[in-house]
């Protein structure tokens, strides 16, 4: 291996560590605990370090988004293809995309509700956040209807599915309903 070459890996690894970190921080106490100089003090580099890899906390919320869309992505494929039937892969798509927004409140928030100078629904959207959408377009592109825009339906289900992820983890809507919430979504919106 050169020198290059381990330069290089090293400094790939530096940024998975950046981006671990920014993410263990921003799960355990939110995103406003996670600053610079915090994730320079976990990690054990200097900020200029830090600062070689990633210009600010937008970028690096960035890096955290770009990261959960490709888990978010391969979360809705494999509770899709362990369904059977148009109806249930809707349900598990919405239970998935539910569960994830749940389990992962900081890398949720980092996708949709943060700025982390990412493009979207543009030409220059980056490819894991295209494939995040595109693993909801491949189940719900089957259930739009007649005549209804395939993507137009998808980013219609998703709004309700955000608006429900958003909501219930506010405390305004009560937990314990999520089924029957889907259920109505799923029921009322898709077609079969």
């Amino acid at each position: 291996m050169s020198v290059q070459e381990r330069k290089q890996r090293e400094r790939a690894e530096r940024e998975r560590l950046i981006v671990a970190t920014a993410r263990e921080l921003a799960e355990q106490q939110g995103w406003d605990a996670v600053t610079t100089r915090r994730l320079a003090e976990r990690i054990e580099y200097s900020q200029p370090v830090l600062y070689s890899h990633f210009r600010g906390k937008r970028e690096i919320i960035g890096a955290v988004a770009l990261q959960g869309a490709g888990e978010m992505a391969v979360a809705v494929r494999a509770a899709t293809a362990a369904a059977s039937g148009p109806r249930e892969r809707v349900a598990a798509l919405a239970h998935a995309y539910l569960d994830f927004a749940a389990d992962n409140p900081a890398v949720y928030d980092a996708l949709f509700q943060l700025d982390g100078g990412l493009a979207y629904a543009r030409e220059d959207t980056p490819e894991p956040l295209k494939d995040a959408f595109a693993s909801l377009l491949e189940t719900l592109g089957e259930v739009a209807g007649d005549g209804v825009a395939p993507g137009l339906f998808t980013e219609t289900f998703w709004a309700s599915l955000h608006g429900l992820a958003t909501l219930t983890r506010a405390g305004r809507l009560p937990p314990e309903h999520t089924k029957l919430r889907v259920d109505l979504l799923v029921d009322r919106l898709a077609a079969y």
